[in-house]
This record gives C-alpha cells, sequence and structure tokens, in this order.
C-alpha cells in the first residue's frame, strides 16, 4: 500500500471527524466508523491502569447513532460548541488494511454567550480500516490528560 496515499486518507478521515463535529453535523458523525466498533473517552491515568470503562462509550454505530440521538432529543446542556485542532498526526503502522494511527488534540469550547475557554487536551490512538477507498474509525480511543472531566461532556470529543 502506498504509504503517502495511506497518509493522505487518514489525514482525510481525522479532519472530518474534527469538522462533523465542530461544525454540528453529528448525524453525519456515526459513518466515520465500522459496524462494530469502538469509541471510548477515557481519563489518562484509568487508560495506563489498564482500565475498560470510560465517561463514553460505544461499541457499535448503533449506540453512536443513540449518542447523537440523545444529544439532540434527550439530553438537557447548555448550548456550546468545540473546535478541534489535531496534530501531528502519526502513523505507527499500516498492515493487513490496519493503520495504527496517534494524534494530539486540544478542543475548545464554546459557549451560547460567545465565552470560549480550553475544555479537553489529549489524544487519539485509532485503528483505521484502510481497506476500502472510504477509510473508516474501527476504534477511536480518547484519551484525556485530565482526571477532571467536565460533567457537560455531552457532545463526542
Amino acid at each position: 500500500m502506498d504509504a503517502e496515499a495511506v497518509r493522505l486518507g487518514v489525514e482525510a478521515l481525522i479532519g472530518e471527524y474534527a469538522e462533523r463535529i465542530d461544525e454540528d453535523r453529528l448525524e453525519e458523525w456515526p459513518a466515520l466508523f465500522t459496524d462494530p466498533c469502538k469509541y471510548l473517552v477515557i481519563c489518562r491515568s484509568n487508560y495506563e491502569a489498564g482500565m475498560r470503562q470510560g465517561v463514553m462509550y460505544a461499541a457499535t454505530r448503533g449506540m453512536l447513532e443513540d449518542r447523537v440521538f440523545s444529544i439532540r432529543r434527550a439530553n438537557l446542556f447548555e448550548p456550546h460548541r468545540y473546535r478541534h485542532v489535531i496534530g501531528p498526526i502519526r502513523i505507527k503502522s499500516a498492515e493487513g488494511g490496519v493503520a495504527l494511527v496517534h494524534s494530539h488534540f486540544i478542543a475548545a469550547r464554546i459557549m451560547h454567550d460567545g465565552g470560549t475557554s480550553l475544555f479537553a487536551t489529549g489524544r487519539y490512538l485509532d485503528r483505521i480500516d484502510i481497506s476500502t477507498a472510504d477509510y473508516r474509525f474501527l476504534e477511536r480511543i480518547v484519551v484525556l490528560d485530565s482526571e477532571k472531566i467536565d460533567t457537560l461532556l455531552a457532545i463526542p470529543l
């Protein structure tokens, strides 16, 4: 597999992921994952201790769609949005149709009144299906740098 083509495809997928969340296109977000998949948001100390529970978890695309449904119709939270800055993107390996990718992120939270604050920092640990032209996340583990997790974590990171 051409390394440059893999890099471009991985970068496009990761960029599209951030754009769908940041531009409030959440209904399109689950389509970036395979089915089944794994999506986990966990703090660094729990991840390093080998714990499997986090503050947000999904094992199927349907669970991701349920998350979006609950954001839109069931959860009550103060309106806000995110702006992601992601990089560097490091492809650790690309074998057998799967790429292992690590990247760092910063997410700012913009509240409905315009107030902006640093919301989260961390890294993405991804397993990406690169066996077809449309790359998809097999697994996205969001490892938060801080153990202090805001109760307003409603929107995926």
